[in-house]
């Protein structure tokens, strides 16, 4: 799972059945992935990748190594979030509102940053492969949207007689764990566009997010920043504009949370279409994600992994490429 800022604040009651799970999340943080295999030689790996995608309909599943080049940190890589914070679990967020608080704080001045960010070549190379159909599909553990906005800025350059199957091809992104441009309330499920919120805490907080960022370090992928607790004591955090609840939660899967049904349903259906996957810029630490890579590799389908460090899908791949992911998806594209 995901998401979440750090939870360094007082301790939340959780029932036995909660507890639970929050152990559960903090043992899925603090998994440490390390090499099950050895990197092949990126001869080696660049070819085979090659040929994989050559024969097409392959799936794709993407982590947060995809987006380090706009800007948004990753969490396990050598600059990785993790090594400075702790990213709060669902149970804390869903149990205490000292912790809700704080992250709306923290999201509230970390959103200009996320907001902001652009796609970058890695997004825009798997988004035409997409649409040419080297990929049949693609599952994204992130939350940013990215690949959203990368699928959409190339269909405004195609044509509009492009392929059906084509433009089926490219709106096939799953985002596992959702996106942070969407907000739901805990109490009554109501739901809000992220930028809406956005306005009603600026009317809130005039000025507050200006100055609080020249005080905020460390982006995080989930969108926030880290903030001393002076800066979130005074924050004025809005409620659910339908029931008035501070229940307020970026409509993504926290760490403790389990990815909705529909989702998972979306991903067994690519995974039985696919040839072949190719892991990008994923370390695949939790279940969620690996358990696509222990699927295919079940089915006797080929993997392949192109990363910047060790996956735990390295051990299962046919193919181990680790490398910076923007310039290996450009040559591999240049080769296809």
């Amino acid at each position: 799972m995901t998401q979440g800022t750090s939870a360094d604040a007082g301790s939340p009651v959780f029932t036995q059945q909660a507890e639970r799970a929050h152990a559960a999340a903090l043992r899925s943080i603090a998994r440490i992935v390390e090499d099950s295999a050895e990197p092949q030689p990126p001869e080696t790996a660049r070819a085979g990748i090659a040929a994989l995608l050559g024969e097409g309909s392959v799936l794709c599943v993407t982590g947060a190594g995809v987006s380090t080049d706009s800007g948004i940190p990753d969490y396990r890589g050598p600059a990785g979030s993790l090594h400075r914070h702790r990213p709060m679990t669902y149970q804390e967020f869903r149990y205490d509102s000292a912790s809700r608080h704080r992250y709306w704080a923290r999201s509230f001045v970390g959103w200009r940053h996320m907001g902001a960010a652009e796609p970058n070549p890695a997004h825009h190379c798997l988004a035409a492969w997409q649409q040419s159909g080297v990929l049949s599909g693609l599952v994204t553990q992130n939350v940013d949207g990215l690949h959203d906005q990368a699928a959409a800025a190339l269909s405004m350059r195609t044509s509009d007689d492009q392929p059906r199957d084509a433009q089926q091809a490219m709106s096939r992104v799953v985002a596992l764990h959702g996106n942070l441009d969407q907000v739901t309330c805990l109490t009554c499920g109501g739901i809000e566009d992220r930028r809406a919120l956005d306005l009603r805490l600026e009317d809130a907080n005039p000025g507050y997010a200006e100055a609080a960022m020249v005080a905020a370090e460390n982006v995080n992928p989930d969108g926030d920043v880290t903030l001393d607790q002076s800066w979130v004591e005074e924050f004025t955090l809005v409620g659910c504009q339908t029931c008035g609840a501070d229940t307020l939660k970026p409509d993504v899967v926290y760490f403790g949370e389990s990815v909705p049904e529909e989702r998972k349903a979306a991903v067994d259906e690519l995974v039985a279409q696919a040839s072949a996957l190719l892991v990008v810029g994923s370390s695949m630490a939790v279940m969620s994600g690996f358990s696509i890579a222990l699927k295919m590799h079940r089915a006797n389908k080929p993997i392949a992994v192109v990363n910047g460090g060790p996956s735990r899908a390295d051990a299962k791949a046919d193919f181990r490429w680790r490398t910076r992911i923007a310039p290996a998806l450009e040559e591999l594209s240049r080769t296809l």
